[in-house]
């Protein structure tokens, strides 16, 4: 679904630097997040349905889903999952993969290996390759055991391209593009076939017209259908998960692809929770197929804690020691979407949190009033005009991080956004969330156009500009980085480089 914030730096530290999730008990519950009889309904926001209830919690019933889901998150297809990498604007300099593409068969030769003699062409070394390398290979993961302020990667050689020099703080791709070979062939989420599973996992699955906005009294406009198919990336990434077949996940058009990860976050989340693994198939996820999503799978997990009325992390242990509290920024998006008339129409946010988690909590409130409000600008002014000044700063984090990521609204339209938000005394928090999908954007490899469209606009510099900051801020942060303040001294670190940025231009 939406929902991504994030760096180009994601490492982790190595020992010291990995913490446990906080253990929460579970008498802990998020309050009942349906409309209570007689209660005021705030003007077009929705009538919160009965949440739907993720699995029956008992053990007899969880344990057989290890067995029925068919490897669920760890199973890697045979073909090889690629993508198109392309940074619109950036020249002709985008490679892009080959998806499928069938490997010739030891000894053949194919029309292309052919000089124009009709002799063919010697054979390269097996490791000039990028692609043939082995997928499992550490070299081509997440850096897990990496110092936090090392500067890494985040995708395999062959699957990114670079269109300048590598950044010193921060680099996301290499130098030297691979050339594709033949056209890629992706699809929307709605086209995507997948196999719903029989039995128990059957019962996990979603069906992809409940994010229909009309039904949920959304506010309708013009960026509703774009809006729509992100949240049926959401469910289709979830149900890829479900149905054994997460591989299917890099079939969808690449830019839609992140919400379809913070989906499959969410699945793999809700299976260990009630299988009690530990967090095994979300750590799978993130290490692996979804390395170059991790703060949309972070942000996934929150969505299946809400969805299974528990506070996030409990139950999931060495997931990334920082990212780990964008789940809460998940809860919050999920809270406001699914239970609209308490959240946003009385304005009640989840008990049972502390000051840094109802903040962060309240940016994904925001990213989620960007959907509720359907990309409209004025509306969304509006909306958060509503609420107390005590909160306005974190939803205008989440509004800018979901125009940046999500799209929906002209740049002339985001200009005007940008300046409402100075009017509120909020534009550094605006500018905050802008650079957080920016660099989510740029660790995925994928920045569409309109992601270039919108930095300008609210942050007043390109797409790696404002990437860069969250990486400086990151690495300012030190090795040990993993509380809560933490993860606000690092927001902080990135308004105040935009600042002396402005200050010095």
């Amino acid at each position: 679904m939406s929902n991504a914030e994030g760096t180009r730096v994601v490492a982790q530290s190595d020992g010291a630097g990995r913490v446990d999730a906080e253990q929460i008990p579970d008498a802990e519950r998020a309050p009942d997040t349906e409309r209570p009889p007689g209660a005021e309904r705030a003007p077009h926001t929705e009538r919160a349905p009965a949440a739907e209830t993720a699995g029956s919690g008992r053990s007899s019933d969880a344990e057989r889903v290890v067995d029925a889901e068919k490897g669920g998150a760890e199973q890697v297809p045979e073909r090889e999952r690629t993508g198109a990498w392309k940074i619109p604007g950036a020249g002709d300099t985008g490679a892009r993969t080959v998806p499928g593409a069938e490997k010739a068969e030891a000894g053949q030769v194919t029309e292309a290996e052919k000089t124009p003699g009709g002799t063919p062409k010697p054979a390269a070394p097996a490791s000039a390759d990028p692609a043939s390398a082995d997928p499992a290979d550490p070299a081509d993961l997440t850096a897990q055991t990496a110092p936090m302020d090392a500067v890494v990667a985040t995708a395999p050689a062959a699957r990114v391209v670079a269109t300048a020099p590598v950044n010193p703080v921060g680099a996301t791709a290499p130098v030297n593009p691979v050339v594709a070979t033949a056209p890629v062939n992706l699809v929307d989420p709605a086209e995507l076939e997948l196999t719903r599973p029989r039995g128990l996992p059957g019962l996990f699955w979603k069906d992809l017209a409940q994010v229909d906005f009309g039904p949920r009294r959304f506010r309708l406009g013009p960026a509703r259908e774009r809006l729509e198919t992100v949240s049926q990336s959401f469910l289709t990434g979830f149900n890829a998960v479900i149905a054994g077949e997460t591989g299917r996940i890099d079939d969808i058009h690449e830019e839609l692809r992140g919400f379809a990860y913070e989906g499959a976050g969410m699945a793999c989340t809700t299976l260990d929770v009630l299988t009690i693994t530990g967090g095994r198939r979300l750590r799978d996820l993130l290490s692996g197929q979804g390395m170059r999503y991790p703060h949309m799978i972070h942000m996934g997990a929150g969505w299946a804690y809400a969805r299974l009325h528990m506070r996030p992390m409990w139950g999931i242990r060495s997931v990334h020691p920082l990212l780990r509290w964008l789940a809460f920024d998940g809860f919050g998006f999920h809270q406001g979407f699914f239970a609209t008339d308490r959240t946003v129409g009385r304005q009640r946010s989840a008990g049972l949190m502390d000051r840094t988690r109802r903040a962060i909590f309240d940016q994904g409130l925001g990213r989620m009033l960007w959907f509720h409000e359907c990309a409209g600008v004025d509306d969304v002014i509006l909306r958060i005009a509503e609420f107390p000044p005590g909160r306005r700063a974190d939803l205008w984090s989440g509004v800018g991080l979901a125009a940046t990521y999500t799209g929906g609204a002209s740049a002339a339209e985001l200009e005007r956004l940008s300046v409402a938000a100075a009017e509120d005394g909020f534009r550094a928090h605006l500018v905050q969330g802008s650079a957080f999908a920016c660099a989510s954007r740029l660790i995925s490899g994928i920045v569409p156009e309109h992601t270039v469209a919108a930095t300008p606009a609210l942050c007043g510099v390109e797409v790696d500009e404002a990437g860069g900051w969250t990486d400086t801020a990151l690495i300012a942060l030190g090795h040990n980085a993993h509380s809560g303040d933490h993860y606000q001294v690092w927001r902080a670190g990135i308004r105040k480089a935009w600042a002396r940025r402005n200050r010095d231009s």
